[in-house]
């Protein structure tokens, strides 16, 4: 449909159109997230590599935290985020020779 507004002519945006906007909006704020998950988790693997224990428990820390983050948001599934964090933490207790206390 077409409107006359001021002198010019406009055409209404439909559902879809509007629909589409919105997705890319979403992908592309869900790839920022999860693209920072995947960098807190390299930072974690590298600081484990390196044997730095209080590096690794921060960077473990903000990882937890931001895995945790994109599952409230719905970006990743809570089986997922539950699935990375049980690895890193099952990577730094190896590491770093951790056990349970019982």
């Amino acid at each position: 449909m077409k409107f006359l507004f001021g002198g010019s002519l406009l055409k209404k945006k439909t559902s879809a159109e509007k629909a589409f906007a919105q997705s890319e909006v979403r992908r592309l704020r869900n790839k920022a997230v999860k693209s920072t998950c995947r960098t807190y988790a390299k930072s974690f693997v590298a600081a484990v590599q390196k044997k730095d224990e209080e590096l690794a428990k921060v960077a473990l820390k903000t990882l937890v935290s931001e895995l945790d983050s994109a599952g409230r948001k719905g970006i990743l599934t809570r089986n997922a985020v539950s699935r990375k964090k049980s690895r890193m933490m099952k990577l730094y207790n190896v590491s770093f020779g951790v056990t349970a206390a019982k």
